[in-house]
């Protein structure tokens, strides 16, 4: 008899749903947490990700068996003990890819009956682990099921909040392409404003410090902080001041345009992230690809991040 966790080689399927707008970005976090890009929405990876931390996930499925039919995963259901109060949930309500979705009948009837060959208690309602069972391109697979939980919409009313911060979405998403995975990773962000990706990482359990020139959004993006029950550092000085180094760093750029900042003291700010750190997220509403480059990085990946007729570049520079 099959154990839910006696799994070797563990494989995982993720789900993706995302907005139009949202496509660039979604793929710019796809690249960064597996290293290749795909225009589908769902992935098949031996990496385990937390499908909670990005903002466009919809599930995950940890695949504990495959077959080419249905009869095959009743087969081996059959066979399978769950000794945890079970459900059973068919992912095919979206089309996943080139798999058309299926109607909400077939896939009821597909969950009662992989539920009712299942060695355990069923419970829809409360129960202890969750499977899921899912048909791409022809084959079925079935395994563990954790959906996705939108962290990120607890974070958009902040005790304080100003209009040209980041998106909690957008944020969330630019914290794991800096730091897709955390373990060992310093990261930085020296201009952190009212700290919206400071809240986002630190959510995450990146190891992240804030810094701002600005006493008043330094304050603002500690009490942000406390307000989530996180913990984090924000230090009052300029990037120019870092002593320390970091393998990560983001930079939001937007705020030159309410500010009186050059450009040269962009060039400066760029110039000092190089400094400090191998590996850098500038997010910017204008071209800055020739003091990016005049910095001494080298651009590796980018995208565009949409908001109605406003634009973001999300540009990754090692």
């Amino acid at each position: 008899m099959k154990h839910a966790f006696e799994v070797e080689n563990k494989e995982f399927i993720y789900t993706y749903v995302r907005q139009v707008d949202e496509h660039d970005l979604c793929r710019l976090e796809m690249r960064a947490f597996f290293g290749f890009d795909s225009p589908s929405n769902v992935i098949k990876s031996r990496l385990e990700i937390d499908p909670s931390r990005s903002p466009f996930m919809k599930e995950r499925l940890e695949v504990l068996f495959s077959g080419s039919g249905l009869d095959e995963i009743i087969e081996q259901a059959s066979a399978f003990v769950s000794h945890k109060r079970f459900k059973v949930t068919c992912l095919n309500s979206i089309a996943l890819d080139s798999t058309a979705k299926l109607r909400q009948p077939e896939r009821r009837s597909i969950e009662r009956e992989i539920g009712e060959v299942i060695q355990g208690e069923a419970d829809l309602f409360e129960p202890e682990v969750h499977f899921g069972i899912v048909m791409l391109e022809g084959v079925w697979y079935f395994g563990i099921l954790q959906e996705s939980e939108p962290i990120w919409r607890f974070h958009m009313q902040k005790p304080h909040m100003y209009s040209t911060a980041l998106s909690t979405r957008v944020a969330r998403a630019v914290a794991n392409i800096a730091v897709p995975h955390p373990e060992g990773i310093r990261a930085i962000d020296p201009c952190c404003g009212i700290g919206t990706v400071l809240v986002e990482a630190r959510s995450m359990c990146i190891d992240i410090v804030g810094r701002d020139i600005n006493p008043l959004v330094c304050h603002g993006s500690r009490k942000n902080l406390a307000h989530f029950g996180l913990e984090g550092e924000v230090v009052k000085g300029p990037i120019s001041e870092v002593t320390d180094t970091y393998d990560a760093a983001i930079i939001d750029m937007p705020y030159n345009l309410f500010t009186h900042i050059t450009a040269e003291g962009q060039q400066d700010i760029l110039k000092d992230a190089r400094r400090i750190t191998s590996r850098l997220i500038v997010v910017t509403i204008e071209p800055m690809d020739h003091m990016i480059l005049e910095a001494g990085f080298t651009i590796v990946d980018r995208c565009v991040a949409k908001k109605g007729t406003f634009e973001r570049q999300i540009v990754v520079c090692e």
